[in-house]
This record gives structure tokens, C-alpha cells and sequence, in this order.
């Protein structure tokens, strides 16, 4: 019987920070000994493969994108060398896989085909945003992203809000970047001033940015969060 290959759960960085300085040492070492790969992104993929692993020669890689336009009968294929005995990696454009990520329905085929998955570590940036909040990191969710249409979008702030309250849970959620302005002026003109907000973008970068403050407080604060990769986490 062929041995099944395992499934790599491969951390990518947050930005343009360093590898080293993000990523543990086995990571490298992994991707050096892999050629086939899915990926959100084949040019983002290759080029995070390169930056890391700059001596697997790029011919001879063989990656399979995962994106929301990929007919989903595809994605049954993608894991047919690890049905041949070859290990594979699972590669997403940024931070861990399978978290506010589409790696996630890979992972659950590997498990239905009893293939081994194994994740390494990495930066994710909502657990990095929680551990620097100071908000409470006992019990919070995590909700993706918020409604693009304004009255439901205002819904779901003040459920988000009312939820903290009632459950003492803390609430993050993330905002396509370049929409992060307009999100944030929404929070301060919806939520109550004593609710506590965190906002953290840039994780791991030099431009690095995590403050928390009351609603109130953060009124009288001006910065600029356009296209900076962000997460928001709110506890009232």
C-alpha cells in the first residue's frame, strides 16, 4: 500500500518584513523540500517560495490556485500527489492558512481522504492583534468580514456591540483594506463612547500600529488607515 504524503500547513509573512525575523527556521527547510503547492496566488506564491527557499528551482513547481472563481470539482484533484505518497504545501498570500482563508476546504478534503495535516507555526494576525489588545483574550470571536451595504453593515456593529455586552466577549473583524477609513469613522459614530476599541495594522511590519482606546478617546485622534491590512476588535 503507497505510503500518503502529508499536507504542510505553510505560514506566510504579514507584509514585506523580513522572513527571519517572522517565520521559524523549519519553514524554509519544508519548503525546500516541496514542488507541489496549492495556493491563493501562483505569482505571489512563487515569489514568497524564492524569498524563503531561493535554491528550489521554479520550473519544476507544480501549484494549483484556490480562489473563488476555481471550479470547485477541481479542488478534488488538487491533493492527488498526496494520494501518490508526495507531501505537498498549503500556501495562503498572507499569515497562516486555513484562517480567513480559503485553504480551509483543502484541509477538509485531506482529512476525508485520511491524508496528514500538519500546520507550522506562523504569524496570524488576528491572534497577534488579540494578544496586544488587552481585551479579553479568554473568550472572543472572530467575525470575517463586515456587510459592503451600509444599513447592514450598521446591523451588524451595534450586534457586535450588543454581544460583547451581554457575553463579555470581545469582538474582531477585518475590512477589505482600502475601505478601513470609512470603517473606522463608522465605529466612532455608532458605538457607545465607553466601548473599548482596538485597532491593529501593519502587524509585523516597521510601520507597525496597535492602540487601544474608549470610543470617546479615539475621537480625538487622527490617522490614516487606507490600505493598511488591519483587524478591529471592539469590547464594550
Amino acid at each position: 500500500m503507497t505510503r500518503k504524503g502529508v499536507l504542510y500547513l505553510i505560514p506566510n509573512t504579514l507584509g514585506e518584513g523580513l522572513v527571519e525575523e517572522v517565520l521559524p527556521a523549519i519553514v524554509p527547510t519544508i519548503v525546500s523540500g516541496l514542488r507541489h503547492f496549492v495556493v491563493e496566488n501562483s505569482k505571489e506564491a512563487r515569489r514568497f517560495i524564492k524569498k524563503v527557499s531561493p535554491d528550489v528551482p521554479q520550473p519544476d513547481l507544480v501549484l494549483s490556485p484556490l480562489h473563488k472563481h476555481i471550479d470547485r470539482t477541481e479542488i478534488q484533484k488538487y491533493l492527488n500527489p498526496c494520494m501518490g505518497g508526495m507531501d505537498m504545501g498549503l500556501l495562503s498570500d498572507a499569515g497562516v492558512p486555513g484562517v480567513a482563508d480559503p485553504g480551509a476546504e483543502v484541509v477538509a478534503l485531506a482529512h476525508k481522504l485520511g491524508i496528514q495535516v500538519r500546520p507550522l507555526v506562523g504569524p496570524s494576525s488576528i491572534l497577534l492583534a488579540m494578544m496586544s489588545s488587552g481585551l479579553n483574550g479568554q473568550s472572543f470571536a472572530f467575525n470575517g468580514y463586515l456587510p459592503i451595504e451600509k444599513s447592514e453593515r450598521k446591523k451588524a456593529l451595534i450586534k457586535f456591540e450588543r454581544r460583547s455586552k451581554e457575553e463579555g466577549q470581545s469582538q474582531a473583524f477585518i475590512e477589505t483594506p482600502y475601505r478601513n477609513n470609512k470603517l473606522f469613522l463608522d465605529l466612532l459614530a455608532l458605538l457607545n463612547p465607553s466601548t473599548l476599541l482596538c485597532v491593529a495594522a501593519d502587524l509585523t511590519l516597521e510601520s507597525e500600529y496597535i492602540k487601544t482606546h474608549r470610543i470617546d478617546t479615539w475621537k480625538k485622534i487622527k490617522f490614516d488607515l487606507h490600505k493598511r491590512p488591519a483587524i478591529f476588535i471592539i469590547q464594550a
